[in-house]
This record gives structure tokens, sequence and C-alpha cells, in this order.
């Protein structure tokens, strides 16, 4: 069975509801030109970085650990992988908070 056309037909736009769109482009882009000109940074900002930082070092870390755990209890040795493992995961967690840092600092 064939369906009847549900195409709406092509309405003739709003013209005050065109410039409140316009003006809404507007206020947005010139808010965001305006936050890119201003050097300072907001308090959001470095607090979210400083968390951005702080789980970016946790994450492997904890990840390292659990690793290290679950081989020295599955495969009993005289090294301690889990202090070997915790150090490789802060290790790559200081690497990956230097590469967020980097990468959100502003270009000089």
């Amino acid at each position: 069975m064939k369906r009847p056309n549900s195409r709406k037909s092509k309405r003739i736009p709003d013209p005050k509801r065109q410039e409140r769109f316009h003006q809404q482009i507007r206020e947005k882009s010139s808010r965001k030109l305006k936050a890119k000109r201003e050097d300072e940074f907001s308090i959001w900002y470095g607090l979210g970085m400083f968390g951005l930082i702080g789980w970016s070092v946790a994450i492997p870390t904890l990840i390292g650990l659990a690793i290290g755990l679950w081989i020295d209890v599955t495969y009993p040795s005289p090294y301690s992988w889990t202090l070997m493992l915790l150090f490789v995961g802060v290790v790559l967690g200081c690497l990956n908070a230097w590469f967020w840092v980097e990468r959100e600092r502003p270009n000089e």
C-alpha cells in the first residue's frame, strides 16, 4: 500500500524568528571572541584543569597498581610487580598530565 506524501509544504520563514536567531548567533560568537582575547582564566578553568591533571595521573596509577597486584597474587615471584607497575603508572600519568598541560597552554 502506498503511503500518502507526508512532506510539509515549504513554509515562508518568519522574519522576527530569523532576526532572533541571527541575534543569538552574534551574541554567542562575540562571547567566544571575547573569551579568546582575555588573558586571565577563570577559577572554573583552573579547577577543571586541576581535576583533569589529577585524573590523568590517578587512572594510570590505579591501573598499574591493579595489574601489579593481580600478577603478584597469580604468579608469585621474588620481585614486586605491584611496586614496579605502580611506578610505571605514575610515570605514564605524569607524561599524560604534561601532554594535557602543553595542549591547553595558550600559544605565546
